[in-house]
């Protein structure tokens, strides 16, 4: 799909549906970088560049100063729900329709995303290797005064991806249902445990699961069993 991403092409995704992204991005990983945006909102400065309606992902990356320019050698989601705080303000400010990262974002961004027609972009932890091949320039840096992976870079990629739509336009998210599933499995889950830690405990005549390395218990607080 081609990024920017309009309100009209985020309302045909759902949750769960994957994608491949050319075209131009905005990436970083910076709280003060997300902090300064929200100043920008309240008009305390200037936006360093175009971000309306642009494509915000919490991409972190290894990037330097070279004699060709900036270079970002690679990319890296980071965890989106440290921006949790910030992002309701800056998609509906901002008119974004596409975030992302890694974790999801928490209902009350859900909301916002609702409202402007936004989804949630699930990239691949760990994935640098693949997400860092489909760098194809560097378009623009903004806050060159702060460090480099604050700093917010407009990309152009071809072929980033797959990511997987965790959040869509209409209110569905992959995160709360897993969250939503796990709840109704809890008591089911720890029922099962507990029948076992009771089994183990009958088999050794102490009533109770024996010690195992990494549990509390027993020893004298240094992690051995002398006196």
């Amino acid at each position: 799909m081609r990024f920017p991403l309009s309100a009209e092409d985020a309302r045909e995704l759902r949750a769960g549906d994957q994608v491949l992204m050319d075209g131009e991005i905005v990436v970083t990983a910076g709280l003060p970088t997300h902090a300064r945006l929200l100043a920008c909102l309240d008009g305390k400065e200037a936006l360093p560049m175009d971000l309306r309606g642009a494509s915000l992902f919490h991409l972190g990356s290894f990037s330097r100063e070279a004699n060709a320019g900036f270079e970002v050698l690679y990319l890296n989601p980071t965890t989106s729900t440290r921006f949790n705080p910030y992002m309701p303000r800056l998609v509906r400010g901002l008119e974004l329709h596409a975030v992302g990262g890694k974790g999801g974002l928490d209902e009350t961004c859900l909301e916002a995303m609702h409202e402007t027609g936004c989804v949630y972009l699930s990239f691949l932890g760990g994935g640098c290797a693949l997400l860092s091949q489909a760098i194809e320039e560097v378009l623009e840096v903004g806050w060159s005064d702060m460090l480099t992976h604050y700093r917010l870079v407009r990309l152009k990629v071809r072929g980033l991806g797959p990511v997987t739509v965790g959040m869509d336009a209409h209110g569905a998210s992959l995160y709360a249902q897993a969250r939503a599933r796990a709840h109704e499995r809890h008591d089911a889950i720890m029922g099962d445990l507990n029948a076992s830690r009771q089994s183990a405990g009958s088999a050794t005549g102490t009533g109770r699961a024996p010690f195992s390395p990494g549990r509390r218990g027993g020893g004298n607080g240094r992690g051995d069993t002398r006196s």
